[in-house]
């Protein structure tokens, strides 16, 4: 309905539950989801050729207390990262505050990758910009125009209390005024994403 009649090559969706959401991108399985799973939501259009995301943790039924502790950790995060993506900050200086609140949770070891990078014209055949990475090692000054994601996510492993893959992401633009905007708008964390089973 808002992109009538467009282009949508590459554009997918791909859900996992249980421990097939330790990986930010497994490929979907036959597994039959149960009460109480931790599940992750991955949403991929391409308007145009332009890559969009939408990545979402979400629970069937009331997670246990390691997962809402879990959860709630990289959700806290995840807002944090929002604020923080605006004109003039430095790759680098995000990634390391960001990393500073999941080593107050015991979770940095858990973290699996950075925590976004940039979007544009893009498919599975082209890569993106390695200078526009949130990581400790990119020291590129975020500058209006640039479009880029927030996605943080922790893992625990299998047989671990609150096994999982739990992550976020939403994506912003840095405006010609300053501005940032989030285009995602989809809620997340447990006061939006627990299901009722």
């Amino acid at each position: 309905r808002t992109f009538p009649e467009q282009e949508v090559r590459d554009t997918w969706v791909w859900f996992q539950s249980g421990i097939n959401t330790d990986g930010a991108h497994n490929w979907a399985t036959t597994r039959k989801l149960q009460r109480g799973d931790i599940l992750s939501l991955n949403c991929f259009p391409m308007t145009s050729g332009y890559y969009t995301a939408l990545e979402r943790t979400l629970f069937l039924g009331e997670p246990d207390e390691r997962s809402l502790q879990v959860w709630n950790a990289n959700v806290e995060v995840h807002k944090r990262g929002l604020e923080l993506i605006k004109p003039g900050a430095v790759c680098k200086d995000i990634a390391a505050e960001l990393n500073e609140i999941f080593i107050g949770h015991g979770l940095l070891p858990n973290r699996t990758f950075g925590y976004g990078h940039s979007f544009g014209v893009l498919s599975h055949y082209y890569g993106r910009e390695a200078g526009l990475e949130l990581r400790e090692d990119i020291d590129t000054v975020l500058e209006p125009g640039m479009v880029v994601s927030m996605e943080p996510m922790v893992t625990i492993l299998d047989g671990e209390p609150g096994a999982g893959g739990y992550r976020e992401h939403d994506i912003l633009v840095i405006g010609d005024d300053g501005g940032v905007e989030n285009i995602t708008k989809f809620g997340f964390g447990p006061e939006n994403n627990i299901i009722d089973a």
